[in-house]
C-alpha cells in the first residue's frame, strides 16, 4: 500500500491526498501531507510528531509484497515494547497449537499494527483470510473430541495453569496492549488481571456442569445432561483485547468445546500473547485457535456460515452484530452477541453528590471512554444541576492526557482517526444546538489521536450525543425534573445494555432498577463487571450472557434422556 500511495502522490494534488491514508488501516498523529521529489512528510498537528517515509518508484516492481495491501513479509516493527519475555510478542496465526502464517490460498501477506499514542509501526501480523479459517476450523473439530472427552477436573486444571501463568506475565501483557491500545499502562494491567479472573472462574465452574434428574413416571427416569456445543468462533473488539477473549473462550475451553477467534485488526498481539501463554498451560493443540487478519468480512463469513462451527458469540456493533445474526442462521447457529450501548448516568437529588461525581468520572473515562457500558446520557436532577457539573469539572481538570507508557496519565489516544472525527462531531453537534462547553471540546494539543477531556452543559435530546454512541472522553449533561420523565427519556432508545443510578432513597432504588430497560444496573456503583455476574444486554445491545454460572450456559446444549423399563420389584 505505502508504494501505491507514492505512485499516486505523482498523479494527484496534495489536496486530494490530505483525506488518505498510508497504509491499509490509519496512519494516527499525522494530519498534512507535503511532497518532495516522491518523499513523503507526515507531519502532525502543530508540528509535534515528525515522520519521514521515503519511496523509491524505480524499485516499485520488486519491492511489491505478495500481501493484498502490499505489506513486506516480515513481522519487525519501529516501536519496541520492552518485554521480560520477548516470546510473548507474536504475529503469526495460532491454529494447531503452532504460530502459522496465512494460508498460500489468502496470499501469506502480513498487515501493519500500529501504536496509536505515537503513530509508530509495532508489528506486521499475518493477513488470514477465508482458507485460513478454514483451515482453523478444520483443526478445531478435530481436537474436539478428545477435548470433550476429558474430565471436568482436567480441564480445570489445564485452565488453572493458564490462568497463574497470565498472572505471572501481566507486566507484560499490558504493555504489549498499552502500545497496540493505547490505554494508560496500569489501566492495561488491570485488564490483564481482569481478563485472567474469567479463566479462574470458569477453570472452577467446568465441575460444576450440573445435568438433572426430572421426575417422571412409575417406571421411566428423565435425565438432562448438558454436553459442549462443539467447535465455537469468537469475534472479539479492540476496546478489550485480552478480556474480551478470555471471557469468551475460558467458559468455552471449561465446557468441552474447542475455539476458533478473530481479534480485531486493531489490536491482534494481545490475543496472540495469550495463545503463547496457554501453549505453556498445556493446551493440546487445535483447542484453542486465532485467525488475524486485516478484512473481518471473510473470517466472519466464514465463521458464521461453516456448519461445523455450532456456536458464534461476538462483542461488537449492532450493526455488525446483526449481519453475524443473519449469516449465522444460515446453519442455525447459538449466537450471543454483546453490541452497543447508550447507558444512561442518572443522578437524583438526594443522592450523595460526592460518590456520584467520583463513580461517574470512574465509568466514562476508563479506557477514555472507549467502553460499551460508559456513561453516554447523564441526567442530573435540576436543582443539583449547576452545583454537580461545578464538581465534574474541577475532577475531569486533573485528568492528564499522554502516551499510556508515561507515569502519571490517565487518558491515552483514541483508537483512530475515525473516532476522533466522532468525538469531534458530536462534540460541534452539541454546541450548535445550545450546548456551552465547561472544560475541553476539541483535540488535544498533542495532537493525532488525542482529544481533551470534555464536559458540556445545557444538552437537549435532539443532540446526537442522546441518541449515538460517542466512545470518546465526553460528558454531557441533561437536565430533569422527576423521577417518571428521567425514566421516560432514559428508556427512549433501541439500546439497553447498562444503566446507571445514584439515589440514598432504598424505595426509589428498586422501583427505578426495576423499571430501567437494561441488561445491567450500577445502582451507586459504576463498575458493574466481575467474572462472576452475568454481563449483557436486552433490546438491540444484545443477546445471551457472558461472566457467572449462565455465561458457561451459552457454550452447552441440554440434551434430554429417557430411561424407561424401571420395573418395580415384585
Amino acid at each position: 500500500m505505502k508504494n501505491r500511495l507514492a505512485l499516486s502522490l505523482l498523479l494527484n494534488t496534495a489536496s486530494e491526498l490530505k483525506t488518505m491514508n498510508f497504509y491499509s488501516q490509519p496512519i494516527p498523529a499525522f494530519s498534512f501531507l507535503l511532497i518532495s521529489k516522491c518523499r513523503v512528510y507526515f507531519l502532525g498537528q502543530q508540528a509535534i510528531r515528525k515522520k519521514l517515509f521515503s519511496v523509491d518508484v524505480r524499485n516499485f516492481v520488486s519491492t511489491m509484497s505478495a500481501s493484498s495491501n502490499g505489506v513486506a513479509n516480515g513481522a519487525g516493527g519501529t516501536c519496541k515494547i520492552d518485554l521480560k519475555d520477548p516470546e510473548l510478542l507474536k504475529t503469526s496465526c495460532f491454529i494447531g497449537g503452532k504460530f502459522v502464517p496465512a494460508a498460500k490460498e489468502d496470499g501469506q501477506g502480513w498487515f501493519d499494527v500500529f501504536n496509536p499514542a505515537t503513530g509508530e509501526l509495532v508489528a506486521k501480523v499475518a493477513d488470514g483470510g477465508r482458507i485460513t479459517t478454514q483451515q482453523a476450523i478444520e483443526t478445531a473439530k478435530s481436537a474436539f473430541d478428545s477435548w470433550k472427552k476429558l474430565t471436568a477436573l482436567e480441564r480445570s486444571t489445564i485452565l488453572k495453569k493458564w490462568f497463574d501463568l497470565i498472572i505471572q506475565n501481566a507486566d507484560d501483557l499490558g504493555k504489549i496492549m498499552t502500545t497496540e491500545q493505547g490505554k494508560p499502562l496500569p489501566e492495561a494491567v488491570g485488564e490483564v488481571k481482569y481478563g485472567a479472573s474469567f479463566v479462574e472462574f470458569f477453570a472452577e465452574e467446568a465441575k460444576r456442569l450440573y445435568g438433572d434428574i426430572i421426575p417422571a413416571g412409575s417406571q421411566t427416569r428423565a435425565l438432562v445432561i448438558p454436553q459442549p456445543v462443539g467447535v465455537c468462533g469468537l469475534v472479539t473488539p479492540w476496546n478489550f483485547p485480552c478480556a474480551m477473549l478470555t471471557r469468551k473462550a475460558a467458559p468455552a475451553l471449561a465446557a468441552g468445546c474447542t475455539v476458533v477467534c478473530k481479534p480485531s485488526e486493531m489490536t491482534p498481539l494481545s490475543a496472540l500473547a495469550l495463545c503463547e501463554l496457554a501453549v505453556r498451560a498445556g493446551v493440546p493443540a487445535g483447542v484453542l485457535n486465532v485467525v488475524t487478519g486485516f478484512h473481518a468480512q471473510p473470517i466472519g463469513e466464514e465463521l458464521t456460515t461453516n456448519p461445523v462451527v455450532r456456536k458464534i458469540s461476538f462483542t461488537g456493533s449492532t450493526a455488525v452484530g446483526k449481519k453475524l445474526m443473519m449469516q449465522s442462521s444460515s446453519t442455525v447457529k447459538k449466537v450471543s452477541l454483546e453490541l452497543g450501548g447508550l447507558a444512561p448516568f442518572i443522578i437524583m437529588e438526594d443522592a450523595n453528590l460526592d460518590a456520584a461525581v467520583s463513580g461517574l468520572i470512574a465509568c466514562k473515562f476508563r479506557n477514555n471512554g472507549q467502553t460499551c457500558i460508559c456513561a453516554n446520557r447523564v441526567y442530573v436532577q435540576s436543582s443539583i444541576y449547576d452545583k454537580f457539573a461545578e464538581k465534574v469539572v474541577e475532577k475531569v481538570k486533573t485528568l492528564r492526557v499522554g502516551n499510556g507508557m508515561e507515569a502519571g496519565v490517565n487518558l491515552g489516544p483514541l483508537i483512530n482517526e475515525k473516532a476522533v472525527e466522532k468525538v469531534d462531531r458530536h462534540v460541534k453537534d452539541a454546541v450548535s444546538k445550545g450546548a456551552k462547553v465547561l472544560v475541553g471540546g476539541s483535540p488535544h494539543s498533542l495532537g493525532g489521536l488525542f482529544y481533551q477531556p470534555t464536559v458540556m452543559t445545557h444538552m437537549i435530546d435532539s443532540m446526537v450525543m442522546s441518541c449515538e454512541e460517542t466512545f470518546g472522553p465526553v460528558i454531557g449533561l441533561f437536565k430533569f425534573d422527576s423521577e417518571e420523565e428521567v425514566l421516560k427519556r432514559a428508556n427512549n432508545t433501541n439500546y439497553g445494555l447498562a444503566s446507571y443510578l445514584y439515589t440514598s432513597n432504598l424505595a426509589r432504588a428498586w422501583r427505578m432498577a426495576e423499571s430501567l430497560e437494561s441488561g445491567m444496573v450500577g445502582l451507586n456503583e459504576p463498575m458493574i463487571s466481575t467474572a462472576t455476574v452475568p454481563f449483557g444486554g436486552v433490546k438491540e445491545s444484545g443477546i445471551g450472557r457472558e461472566g457467572s454460572k449462565y455465561g458457561i450456559a451459552e457454550y452447552v446444549n441440554l440434551k434430554y434422556v429417557l430411561m424407561g423399563g424401571i420395573v418395580p420389584s415384585s
